[in-house]
């Protein structure tokens, strides 16, 4: 800037002496002197861009070439070319997102209609053997063949009992509904972006779509074998369908580089881009009551839901096969005690099975997973925010209050009652408060 400044004085200062020589020469001489056209040159740093200005035909051809000092971010803007090129990607990026939402809804009722089929056929196997079961001794001359139907029905039984266990329909329907919501939310922010934002689109917009639809794809996969995930996990973790964050990288630091103004530690209470230190101590706050409080209990009920969901895929198949076996030694020898075995056997694996996919409990496991995955994200955005140093490349602080109150189903108000929590004092067993209220 100051190089054009003083190539600027220059120019002014050439342009006043040949007119004043000119002048001089008209008063001099009567025959009148054409000034050759001038034209200056200067280095340009990088990033600086130049545009030409017209000539001046009336100050005898003086030409200029004035500096256009408009930068972006330390480099120069993308090309029309390369940014039609991100837009196309973009589009690309949300039609994909509407198909595969469209795919993961049909999926997800077709799974829920396995969970009510198979539940139904099931019980109806297993409480039919149970019933020829135990009128196995009352009907000698058809004894062999209840004994046989009984057996045959309740292995069937058995067999289809713990390959329904082994999937969990309830969980894939649950999964195949939370990623419809997901990848409608993804095509929503991406059509967002191209409607407001088509002039500003870059590659890292593109980028960062391809990061969530990645994410997505791995965290909710489509293909029941193989890539299902794990319905019985030995950890419970929290779900995760967005994309870890790449670490910020900083402008390099020069002597005409913007310092940090986080406030952080400081005691400054001034404000800048909405930021100030009572909303970082907020943020501080609710960022340990949601691990130590939301995440943590949804984690906890997941693994009592986890441990009892275990014990009853395990229960309702062995009892079927328990009930297989005795129905085989009906009518042999003191047949009694094989009939009531089977019978009771039955209708305890009848139950169980109820219990288990009528209560839908690998459906309610990965809502809670949902739920803590929910709160994780939470957290990671206050983290993100807080992690950059200098305030101004933060999103603006009570733009970023009111999204996080939203999503807690809070008034944003209500957001300073934990800015106490953020102090070393506050122990975490003494936080009984849950930062969310939305479930």
């Amino acid at each position: 800037m100051a190089a054009a400044l003083q190539a600027q004085r220059l120019f002014l200062t050439a342009s006043t002496s040949s007119s004043s020589s000119s002048s001089s020469s008209l008063t001099t001489w009567p025959r009148r002197t054409t000034a050759a056209p001038c034209r200056a040159g200067l280095r340009v740093p990088s990033g600086v861009q130049t545009t030409t200005a017209s000539s001046i035909p009336a100050d005898g051809g003086l030409k200029l070439d004035w500096i256009d000092v408009t930068t972006t971010s330390g480099s120069i803007a993308s090309s029309p070319a390369d940014r039609n090129t991100a837009v196309d990607k973009l589009r690309a990026v949300a039609e994909a997102a509407a198909d595969r939402a469209e795919m993961h809804d049909i999926i997800g009722r077709q799974r829920d209609n396995w969970n009510h089929l198979l539940l139904h056929s099931t019980n109806s196997l297993t409480l039919a053997a149970s019933v020829m079961a135990a009128l196995g001794p009352a009907a000698p001359g058809t004894v062999a063949a209840l004994k046989a139907s009984a057996g045959v029905l309740l292995a069937t039984a058995a067999v289809t009992m713990a390959a329904v266990n082994r999937v969990q329909p309830s969980q894939l329907a649950e999964e195949q509904r939370n990623a419809t919501r997901l990848w409608r939310q993804l095509e929503r922010d991406v059509r967002a972006t191209l409607q407001h934002e088509a002039q500003q689109v870059t590659q890292a917009d593109v980028q960062d779509a391809m990061d969530r639809v990645l994410a997505l794809d791995a965290a909710y996969p489509l293909p029941l074998l193989p890539g299902m995930l794990e319905k019985f996990p030995k950890a419970v973790e929290p779900a995760r369908w967005w994309p870890r964050r790449r670490p910020q990288q900083q402008p390099k630091s020069s002597s005409t580089t913007t310092r940090s103004r986080s406030f952080g530690r400081r005691g400054v209470r001034t404000t800048s881009n909405g930021w100030s230190q009572e909303l970082e101590e907020e943020m501080r706050g609710l960022l340990r009551v949601l691990r130590a409080k939301d995440e943590h209990q949804y984690l906890t009920v997941g693994k009592l839901v986890l441990s009892i969901n275990r014990g009853l895929a395990v229960a309702g198949p062995a009892l079927a096969g328990t009930a297989a076996v005795a129905a085989a030694f009906i009518g042999t020898g003191d047949g009694a005690w094989a009939s009531g075995a089977a019978a009771a056997c039955g209708a305890l694996a009848a139950a169980v099975n109820t219990v288990e996919h009528g209560a839908q409990l690998g459906m309610l496991f990965e809502l809670l997973r949902n739920c803590a995955g929910f709160y994780r994200k939470v957290q990671e955005d206050i983290e993100a925010a807080l992690g950059e140093a200098d305030v101004e490349r933060r999103e603006n602080g009570e733009v970023f209050r009111t999204k996080v109150a939203l999503l807690l189903g809070r008034d944003a108000a209500e957001l300073r009652q934990f800015r106490r929590m953020a102090s070393a004092s506050v122990k975490d067993d003494d936080i009984k408060d849950y930062a969310g209220k939305l479930f």
